[in-house]
């Protein structure tokens, strides 16, 4: 006998119970009508991922037993279909002087309108940017229902990294195990994934699904790429990523099957989940679209063309804002790039507004060598004509300051920080250049080849804020400070060791300075899209106020 299965691999968005149902409502009626009699959804599918400290209100989770209810309900007629959803589950926390009832992060199975099993999550993160101790309670027993004569063990996400959950499933009887996740992006991680998921597969001699979370939520991205193993450990199947798709298996004597869908190189993910970030960022917070200022350099040409592919040109609005420092050709090189993809471009001199503040501050600074404050001046005019055209018109400002930038400090606090969504906050330098030139060989959502001037691309960055001013007055070459915020600030290696490994060591104690130094600036940094595995934000948790150097 066949057992049709429907992963619902959906964007869903946090704290929109009423609409998340409703998605999931429509999903599976139209699975079965395909013939499917099970739809798994992704972990906490009714409430979002994650909805942090909306778990602690005891509204909130009132709402999703609302939401549960509705499923239920909803579903009831369609005889036989099985529908697990995730969703937070008890608690109350309006008491913190007597014993609460414990909050589950809980998968509940739904057929003939009622809960008829549920599973509550034994394993609970937190690392990384995971903090589900705060919240939940972890659960201790194994969960496997029964579905046209199989036997369906349920998981959890996190669970499945350990060998313990898999095989108390697979001792209640289990035929199939089923993870739902909800497993934020970072690059090779799907990769990861796939091999721990087959590590239990191994262990246990069962075949596996993973249904898994697609969608931007604030700084992290959920790539979707569910998949499915046989016994023997081999891929059966795979979903597209960073799409919405409703991805369908058969599970009969012969084992699992469906769609494979080929593994794309990481620059291609990569470029999908900025675009997916910065999509449903705009998209689910109602902006009516995004603005930035494109200065003719490599960081501000990568954001536009990935927020083009996000938006379309016609939510997309640049402004150049030349200094009495800006070269000629970056105006020419802005223009181009705002011909190439169609966006409306506009020039705003700062040079009066600059002239203002020098003659404002002349009696204060007439004793005193021109230095980065001029430099920061400029930076700030830029940000407050910005900020006041977000003000006037609604678009968001998307700054355009890179990882390398942000570990070093060397950008401008009101100034190119000033906006309401960092695109390239975990994307270092010399991954910036990458990208572009991938960018312009490739054409991923049908806007044109080749957006970003070659020229762009070629010239040594600069910020153009004094004469004949290169980044690497300032910094040790892109490929030296990259490496060293790799191995210092994501893998935690420390400076003896960064040395020992070939890299200089006048460098090394530079950029450990520097990030120490520039905490303050990051913790006023806006939100960013996470790409690696550590990211400026909640993966980074340092005091501002601290002496330690290490």
């Amino acid at each position: 006998m066949t057992l049709s299965i429907c992963v619902a691999q959906l964007n869903y968005v946090v704290g929109d119970m009423a609409g998340n149902a409703q998605k999931i409502i429509d999903c599976a009626r139209s699975a079965y009508a395909r013939g499917v009699r099970l739809v798994l959804t992704p972990e906490l599918s009714l409430c979002g991922y994650a909805a942090e400290d909306l778990f602690l209100r005891p509204a909130f989770i009132a709402a999703c037993d609302q939401a549960v209810l509705k499923v239920a309900t909803a579903l009831a007629d369609l005889e036989g279909l099985h529908v697990v959803v995730g969703h937070p589950s008890g608690g109350d926390t309006r008491s913190r002087s007597v014993a609460v009832q414990a909050r589950h992060n809980l998968a509940s199975v739904l057929s003939g309108g009622e809960v008829v099993a549920h599973y509550a999550k034994r394993e609970l993160p937190n690392y990384q940017v995971f903090d589900e101790r705060r919240y939940f309670t972890p659960g201790e027993s194994a969960c496997v229902f029964e579905v046209s004569g199989r036997r369906v063990g349920l998981l959890i996400c996190e669970d499945a990294w350990f060998r313990t959950p898999a095989q108390d499933a697979r001792a209640a009887g289990a035929e199939l195990l089923a993870v739902i996740n909800a497993s934020p992006f970072h690059i090779g991680k799907g990769d990861e994934r796939e091999q721990a998921m087959r590590e239990r597969v191994q262990e246990t001699g069962l075949p596996l699904v993973y249904a898994h979370l697609v969608g931007g939520q604030d700084e992290v991205v959920f790539e979707g790429r569910s998949f499915a193993l046989t016994a023997e450990g081999h891929l059966a199947a795979r979903a597209p990523s960073f799409a919405e798709h409703a991805f369908d298996l058969h599970w009969d004597e012969q084992g699992l099957r469906g769609d494979l869908v080929p593994e794309a190189s990481w620059e291609s993910d990569l470029w999908h989940a900025l675009v997916l970030g910065v999509r449903d960022y705009i998209g689910k917070n109602g902006f009516p679209g995004a603005l930035l200022g494109l200065s003719g350099g490599i960081d501000s040409a990568l954001v536009l063309a990935i927020a083009v592919d996000a938006l379309g040109a016609d939510r997309v609005r640049t402004v150049m804002m030349p200094s009495p420092y800006t070269a000629d050709i970056s105006c020419i090189d802005a223009r181009e790039m705002a011909r190439r993809l169609q966006v409306r471009y506009d020039e705003l001199s700062i040079v009066p507004q600059f002239e203002a503040f020098l003659q404002t501050l002349k009696a204060d600074f007439a004793d005193r060598p021109l230095d980065a404050t001029e430099e920061n001046i400029q930076a700030r005019i830029r940000g407050t004509l910005l900020m006041a055209l977000s003000n006037k018109f609604g678009s968001l400002v998307l700054t355009t300051g890179n990882k390398s930038e942000m570990a070093t400090g060397y950008c401008t606090l009101y100034g190119d920080m000033a906006g309401g969504f960092a695109v390239l906050k975990d994307v270092a330098k010399t991954v910036v250049f990458q990208l572009a030139n991938w960018r312009n060989a490739h054409d991923p959502f049908g806007r044109g080849q080749n957006p970003i001037p070659q020229r762009i691309i070629d010239r040594p960055p600069s910020a153009e804020l004094r004469p004949d001013q290169k980044d690497q007055d300032s910094l040790p070459p892109y490929e030296i400070l990259d490496e060293i915020v790799s191995r210092y600030m994501e893998n935690d290696e420390g400076a003896d060791e960064i040395i020992a490994a070939g890299l200089p060591a006048a460098a090394v104690a530079q950029v450990v300075r520097l990030i120490h130094l520039n905490e303050y600036k990051r913790r006023q940094a806006p939100v960013g899209i996470r790409v690696t595995h550590r990211s400026f934000g909640k993966d980074w948790r340092y005091p501002m106020t601290n002496r330690f150097r290490g």
